[in-house]
């Protein structure tokens, strides 16, 4: 599952299931162009450097904490996505 999130409005964007491949991002990607965007967020995962462009993205794991929580929860309530460690 790839994930949007405005971080400083805490609002889920939009959603792509699919596997982890340039593929399946550049759909996100493509879903969300005619939003406006300040900058994109992301952690080392290479293939987000196939389709977002350099000037808008920042790779660090320290902005990332938003949409983890959104994948905290997708994890929680999503038994298809749940892991083992995730249940309390």
């Amino acid at each position: 599952m790839w994930i949007a999130v405005d971080r400083y409005g805490k609002r889920f964007i939009n959603c792509i299931l699919g596997d982890r491949g340039t593929a399946t991002g550049k759909q996100l990607w493509d879903s969300i162009q005619d939003i406006e965007i300040g900058k994109v967020a992301t952690d080392y995962w290479k293939p987000y450097e196939n389709f977002v462009p350099k000037k808008l993205h920042v790779q660090s794991k320290a902005e990332t904490f938003t949409v983890e929580g959104y994948n905290s929860l997708f994890r929680h309530f999503l038994a298809r996505m749940r892991r083992k460690s995730k249940c309390y």
